[in-house]
């Protein structure tokens, strides 16, 4: 006798249904496709692997029909044929009535797409500045509800949530926050690059948020403003902690070593490391 087991992440084949700008540097990608009918989530920080086409394809490059050996063969194609790969954080899903995705929502950040921008934009932020309904990408999700990609883990006895997130984490960050139930005691802060990104959550559960506006350098105070926070006492706190790498390293250090949390309940997941693009972090096995 042999037990089936689900594998917890296939392709799926999706079209751009809606795109909204946030602000400045922040744009909604709303997709939708017959597939996503087997897409299962409900973490609410579900990372996911979205490919995209070049300029002047229709369509992303991805070799699925090459099953598990897919990476291998995507990566022996020529760079500038094979998809751009990034990594992203779902925003929200919507389900029919019958409990099944109908749509996805991922946001992304735009950075150098400014005709006057000092560093150009990536591939990313490039098509995402000009997708529009029926463009068409691929993406690595979840098949399975409950998969190694969801890093929001609280344990039930979690008297206070702490998140931090810079623009990159911003849109698993809103997700937590915005699923915490009544009763639920949180702090956050959240950084945006201008005042016109930020964004208003609705929130059910007691949440001290504080947005930090970074500007177009790229500075930020976050490592200063969470130093001199006085948080509101507990005995068990969860930390969630998410973005670029070195910093959020720095900041799981003060949660631990300067405030005595266990480090068994501070979750930090690096998005991107400064100086680097997603693919030397790949190269790096990171």
């Amino acid at each position: 006798m042999s037990t089936a087991v689900a594998a917890p992440f296939r392709f799926f084949s999706l079209q751009v249904v809606r795109t909204r700008r946030l602000g400045p540097s922040l744009a909604r990608i709303t997709f939708a496709g017959p597939e996503l009918r087997d897409f299962r989530s409900d973490g609410l920080d579900q990372s996911l692997s979205l490919f995209l086409p070049h300029p002047g394809q229709e369509e992303p490059v991805v070799p699925v029909e090459k099953g598990d050996d897919w990476w291998q063969a995507w990566m022996a194609l020529p760079a500038e044929e094979r998809a751009v790969m990034r990594s992203y954080t779902l925003r929200e899903l919507r389900r029919d009535a019958d409990g099944a995705t109908t749509e996805i929502d991922i946001d992304f950040v735009l950075h150098g797409v400014e005709p006057d921008a000092a560093v150009p934009a990536g591939p990313a932020s490039r098509w995402a500045a000009q997708a529009g309904p029926g463009d068409r990408v691929r993406l690595i999700g979840p098949a399975i509800a409950d998969n190694r990609a969801i890093r929001f883990r609280p344990p039930e006895d979690t008297d206070l949530v702490v998140v931090w997130g810079d623009e990159t984490a911003v849109p698993a960050a809103s997700a937590i926050l915005e699923s915490l139930p009544s009763g639920t005691r949180a702090v956050a802060w959240l950084e945006a690059q201008h005042a016109d990104d930020v964004q208003e959550l609705t929130v059910a559960a007691d949440v001290d948020l504080a947005w930090i506006i970074t500007g177009d350098d790229g500075s930020s105070t976050a490592i200063d403003a969470i130093r001199g926070s006085q948080l509101p006492a507990a005995e068990r706190p969860y930390v969630w902690i998410a973005g670029e790498s070195g910093r959020m390293k720095e900041l799981r250090r003060h949660f631990v070593g300067e405030r005595g949390v266990d480090r068994r309940r501070v979750a930090f997941v690096g998005y991107w490391r400064q100086g680097l693009t997603e693919e030397q972090l790949r190269e790096q096995g990171e």
